[in-house]
């Protein structure tokens, strides 16, 4: 699976907030440039769990060309204090109930 393609925010007294186009309602925040990799990755290992324990399938991750011309994500893009790939999440099978 290709990575996971997250773009990067910044506001003025804010933390750095993340948003994952190919993982529908997955985000995150770090207070420090230096944690935004590793809370992308945990945002991404929790999400993909969710979603298997929901009983769902992770959706295909897009290359980023694709995502960049996506309408949906223009306006995102174009205000991105920098956008990054984050490695696809090790996830184990979802629980069976007992």
């Amino acid at each position: 699976m290709k990575p996971y393609i997250a773009i990067v925010h910044k506001d003025a007294n804010s933390a750095y907030g993340m948003t994952f186009p190919d993982a529908p309602g997955c985000f995150s925040a770090a207070d420090e440039i230096d944690d935004v990799f590793a809370m992308a990755s945990e945002a991404l290992e929790l999400w993909a769990e969710g979603m298997l324990d929901d009983g769902r399938t992770i959706p295909e991750t897009r290359d980023f060309e694709v995502i960049r011309h996506d309408p949906k994500w223009t306006e995102s893009f174009s205000d991105a204090v920098f956008v990054i790939a984050v490695p696809p999440p090790r996830v184990a099978a979802p629980k069976k109930a007992a």
